[in-house]
């Protein structure tokens, strides 16, 4: 369950006084699906995600003589303005106006389905409680910088990795309680598919979409939960990859078909990434889909044989556009990582 005491990620707490500066790994996420967007119960969403390998949002903060920010390469410029804004609202909350130095190492693509904006409000949340000596949880960072208003899996993610499964935000806003954590076998492959050439909804655009959408039928949301609880985190616990993969299928082909009208009359953002996704379907004992608004969608297989052999024959069939950027990357097992410098 989810531990709302403990500051840091278990594999990284510190000790004695405040570090004068310290570097966060905070890893990417896929958003599997909603349970009930509509609320047929009266209890919105519920989200099931699955933190992944590969990809991270890296921040270093450290204390200094004059606040300065910057991004490195392999960082996106505009996550500066949002780091900005994430700091300043922490300072508003403690009072504390300790100059700091903040620079973005790395950060995950921008609206592309990996949780980018949960993940750098996170971490530089932890990092700015770790030089300030200040003692908080992820969950009231959520909450002071504006994440997981509807899904809890990018949260339980930063601290724990594994598959996710929450229960939705209460009515009064608080964040949506962790439910079921799995770690997947060692063996299975996510083949993750980028497009940088689109990017999902997300701000006002996202509330418009979903405010536009019809609510999702009763029998559907219950089939969707019957899909969850008794096929995909049975089959992850067990190591049964053929229920695994048809329960998440099964989930996303539902969602796909319900969120459609807001992506073009299409279960996927792009295009390109359908027609690879598709194609592996056909060919490939494969659970596939789109994380989040996408654009970047996925595929769960067996072992890294399968994962290969399915991006290599899908490559050879000519539907993998060179615009795409595959990746075939673990599961992780554990979430955020905090160091001193």
């Amino acid at each position: 369950m989810h531990d709302d005491t403990t500051l840091w990620p278990a594999d990284a707490r510190l000790c004695g006084a405040p570090p004068a500066a310290v570097r966060v790994h905070a890893p990417g996420r896929l958003h599997l699906g909603f349970l009930d967007p509509g609320g047929s119960l009266g209890r919105r969403f519920g989200s099931l995600g699955l933190v992944v390998d590969g990809f991270e949002t890296v921040v270093e903060l450290r204390r200094a003589d004059a606040d300065a920010c910057a991004a490195e390469a392999g960082a996106d410029p505009r996550a500066l303005e949002r780091a900005r804004r994430h700091l300043d609202a922490l300072r508003r909350a403690t009072g504390d106006a300790t100059p700091l130095q903040l620079r973005l190492v790395a950060t995950l693509p921008a609206h592309a389905g990996l949780g980018s904006g949960t993940q750098l409000a996170l971490a530089v949340g932890h990092a700015f409680a770790a030089v300030t000596g200040r003692r908080t949880t992820t969950p009231e960072i959520a909450r002071l910088t504006g994440r997981g208003l509807r899904s809890g899996v990018g949260i339980a993610g930063y601290d724990l990795g594994g598959l996710l499964l929450d229960g939705g935000p209460a009515a009064d806003g608080s964040p949506a309680p962790l439910l079921s954590r799995v770690a997947l076998p060692a063996a299975w492959r996510v083949l993750l598919v980028l497009d940088r050439g689109c990017e999902g909804l997300s701000g006002e655009r996202e509330k418009q979409a979903l405010a536009a959408l019809p609510p999702l039928p009763r029998a559907a949301a219950a089939d969707l939960c019957h899909q969850v609880l008794m096929r995909v985190l049975p089959g992850a616990a067990c190591g049964d990859f053929d229920a695994f993969a048809a329960g998440l299928t099964a989930l996303q082909q539902v969602l796909g078909a319900h969120f459609a009208p807001a992506q073009g009359g299409s279960a996927y953002t792009s295009p390109a990434v359908a027609r690879v996704l598709g194609w592996i379907a056909d060919h490939a004992p494969a659970a596939v889909g789109q994380s989040s608004w996408g654009p970047t969608g996925f595929a769960v297989l067996p072992s890294p044989a399968a994962a290969e052999a399915a991006l290599a024959a899908a490559r050879a069939a000519g539907f993998v556009d060179p615009r795409l950027e595959p990746h075939i990357v673990r599961a992780r097992r554990h979430g955020a990582t905090l160091h001193p410098l």
